[in-house]
């Protein structure tokens, strides 16, 4: 109940698969609505060099960066994890795995001890084992059950949105 929580993300808005263009990025949503319901901080991972507005341009160069394994730089300061219990990291699932800038955040600190939290939003391929991959980057955390959401549902159904990720903080006791 004391413990002190970050919610860490990556969301890309404009033009979206199944959604068309947005305003707000699909995870960005699902981690608003953490954030709020837990009075956490929140960080949102941007790089330096944004992502392509066209969702096909958007996804050539992710590819291209997952083939290279590169880590785009941020934008902006990461927090300090080392003032925090609990981090939640949401990203969105991009060709299978986590976007390349999650790689650069976990690889930008050191989480021993932290409890890290998953949620992603993908259309169909559900959390692609990317809670095994943080486990891999992350060894010394432990990491907890991820929710896994359409990003269509946290897009055009966010009452439904809302109260399955609240239902995922009860399941996971963090509520």
């Amino acid at each position: 109940k004391d413990a002190k929580i970050l919610v860490a993300y990556f969301s890309r808005a404009d033009e979206n698969y199944n959604v068309g263009v947005i305003e707000k990025g699909n995870t960005q949503i699902l981690a608003e609505f953490i954030a709020q319901e837990l009075k956490a901080d929140t960080f949102h991972i941007q790089t330096i060099t944004p992502y392509p507005k066209n969702y096909r341009e958007c996804t050539n160069v992710a590819s291209e960066e997952q083939k290279q394994k590169a880590r785009p730089k941020f934008a902006g300061t990461v927090p300090n994890v080392k003032d925090y219990d609990i981090i939640f990291l949401g990203y969105p699932i991009w060709w299978g795995d986590l976007a390349m800038a999650v790689y650069t955040f976990l690889e930008s600190s050191d989480f021993a001890g932290k409890i890290i939290i998953p949620f992603c939003t993908h259309e169909g391929s559900g959390e692609s084992g990317t809670a095994q991959r943080i486990q891999s980057a992350c060894p010394t955390a432990t990491i907890l059950k991820a929710l896994s959401m359409r990003g269509q549902t946290a897009q055009k159904s966010r009452d439904t949105a809302k109260r399955d990720t609240l239902n995922w903080l009860g399941e996971i006791k963090v509520k």
